[in-house]
């Protein structure tokens, strides 16, 4: 059923009935320690939690920074008393946000946070043809696709993470949580090197060539790959031709298309010779274009067309990182869950396994979920005031999605009971 995302009674009936707060809270505080005053359904607050700041985006795009909480409970009434369109969630700082105004000027500092990536739909408009601007459709989503497959091995078999949690964004990207202990330890500088490291596709609109990864030989030749990037060229290898050559068709039109793959070829004379052929048949797919290309390749003596070209399936494959979400530990990020207001869409959690199967026109919209409780009025209302209920969402399409939160929350615990299992043995063997 319709309603208006953007509606105050839609917002307020999804917080109260439908924002899974107790598994958003668990993730974020990591904490296996219970008091009196707590039980295991409802764990002590630990400074990942209550050091927390958290950002509330209002109807008029007022925009309030620097809140935090002492539990869950509390979060969630604030929630409920702002009714944010949105919310973002922020760094670990070495007090409570919210006291900023009584500590001293740049005593508050930001100490810890995950490691966290964006990659937005609209950094792909200049090689995509189906859509363009806001738009997003399942044949241009394969790009965002691509895009997790090469990114979650990298970060978890180059850098040893475990704990990342793929979130929707509601319209036309994905995010990217990192939680281990060392991710969320990282400093500014390392988190700028990591991402130099990861970062490939770099330059604007003005710049056609924008991979240059590789340095020069002794003989004055473009050197190989490096072995890591290596392997994200061979995971993109076969997408390139699925994705920019047989749907996308990047190259069938002159202008944007081809013309922008003639300039990255490095040979003056092969451009000459493709140009000619093209102009001459115009209507020539682009998976023939890139054939009579890769001809040109295999005859190459120069050495310099076969690393063109594998620099081009990476320029149009590989992903492109919005860097400055990354860069620094002071940068919020839209919160799982959350509606995106244009779409009505949940910003759910999803399975980097199952990315291929991913369908963002299917993930539920809160119209969807609130006519699952029967709250939907056929004019888009909601239907009086809800009850204050913190597992609804378990009746609704949601479960799954908060099901994957948990699960990734438990695995963190798990490796915190391990490590300070591990630690408290190693005291006791002196």
């Amino acid at each position: 059923m319709e309603v208006d995302a953007s509606d105050p009674q839609v917002t307020l009936s999804f917080y109260k009935r439908l924002y899974p707060f107790k598994p958003l809270f668990t993730w974020l505080n990591q904490n296996h320690v219970w008091n009196d005053a707590f039980s295991s359904s409802n764990p002590a607050p630990s400074n990942l939690f209550t050091h927390r700041e958290f950002a509330f985006t209002l109807i008029g795009d007022t925009y309030l920074r620097y809140h935090s909480f002492s539990n869950v409970e509390e979060f969630k009434q604030t929630a409920l008393r702002l009714n944010p369109t949105r919310f973002e969630i922020g760094p670990i700082y070495n007090a409570r946000p919210r006291d900023r105004k009584t500590l001293p000027p740049g005593v508050l500092k930001p100490m810890l946070r995950e490691l966290v990536f964006d990659i937005d739909m609209t950094d792909y408009d200049e090689i995509r043809t189906c859509c363009s601007g806001k738009e997003i459709c399942g044949r241009c989503w394969a790009y965002i696709s691509a895009a997790v497959e090469v990114l979650d091995p990298a970060l978890r078999e180059e850098f040893g993470f475990k704990h990342l949690l793929w979130v929707y964004s509601g319209r036309r990207g994905i995010h990217c949580w990192v939680s281990d202990q060392a991710a969320l330890a990282l400093t500014d500088d390392e988190r700028r090197t990591l991402l130099s490291y990861l970062e490939v596709i770099k330059g604007g609109k003005e710049m056609s060539k924008k991979v240059n990864v590789r340095s020069t030989t002794q003989l004055g030749k473009p050197a190989a790959l490096h072995p890591a990037l290596r392997e994200s060229y061979d995971r993109l290898s076969g997408k390139f031709v699925e994705i920019v050559l047989e749907d996308q068709k990047c190259f069938d039109k002159k202008e944007g298309g081809w013309e922008e793959l003639l300039k990255l070829i490095p040979r003056k004379d092969v451009v000459d010779a493709l140009r000619e052929k093209w102009e001459a048949n115009p209507d020539k797919p682009s998976k023939a274009k890139w054939a009579d290309f890769v001809k040109f390749m295999k005859a190459d003596q120069t050495g310099t067309l076969l690393p063109a070209a594998e620099d081009i399936i990476l320029q149009y494959t590989y992903p492109r990182l919005d860097a400055e979400v990354s860069k620094h530990r002071n940068h919020l990020l839209k919160a799982p869950f959350c509606i995106h207001p244009a779409t009505g869409r949940i910003c759910v959690p999803v399975d980097p396994a199952k990315i291929n199967e991913f369908d963002p026109m299917t993930v539920p919209t809160v119209g969807e979920l609130l006519e699952e409780l029967g709250l939907a009025q056929a004019g888009g209302g909601v239907e009086g005031q809800a009850e204050n209920n913190n597992s609804e969402w378990e009746r609704t399409k949601l479960k799954p999605y908060v099901d994957m939160l948990e699960k990734h929350t438990a695995a963190i615990m798990a490796d915190a009971r391990e490590r300070r299992q591990a630690a408290a043995k190693g005291a006791l063997s002196w």
